[in-house]
């Protein structure tokens, strides 16, 4: 498994759990990308942009309630793309449940549709890529982990 320590370009981003941090996450991995040197023309940049704001938009919508900020972690090295949005809500979804239409959409605010989600992994998987959920130790929490090939 892929870990974020050999992954030689890194950036943490926090703010507050409100609309406008969709805009600034995807502001903030368009410009960490051209800094890393990364083509923003290469096929992979645009569905990751994607992912990136439906899984802040989820944490907005979703787990503001119990997490009044969110976190974004990107990172990237020569041939591999990496993010996780973590928020303080316990509820972690079945992310391959979105695509495969068995999950349960439970849990605080999750009852009204998995579409997000199963983009989210649509595209991930149509890239090649990974997609895991990550508990807080103390279970109440959770990073969503997204990792592309470039």
């Amino acid at each position: 498994m892929l870990t974020l320590e050999v992954l030689p370009h890194r950036h943490v981003l926090t703010m507050q759990a409100r609309p406008s941090a969709v805009r600034l996450a995807r502001q903030t991995a368009e410009q960490a990308l051209a800094e890393w040197g990364v083509n923003p023309g290469h096929p992979t940049v645009g569905p990751a942009l994607l992912i990136l704001s439906e899984l802040v938009t989820n944490s907005v919508r979703h787990a503001a309630v119990l997490s009044p900020e969110v976190t974004v972690i990107y990172a990237a090295g020569a041939d591999c793309l990496a993010f996780a949005v973590h928020d303080r809500h316990p509820y972690q979804p079945p992310l391959y449940g979105a695509v495969t239409g068995t999950g349960t959409g439970t849990g605080a605010g999750h009852g009204t549709g998995t579409r997000g989600l199963a983009t989210v992994m649509e595209l991930t998987l149509g890239l090649g890529g990974t997609a895991v959920v990550r508990g807080d130790a103390d279970g109440n929490g959770k990073s969503i982990w997204i990792t592309l090939p470039l």
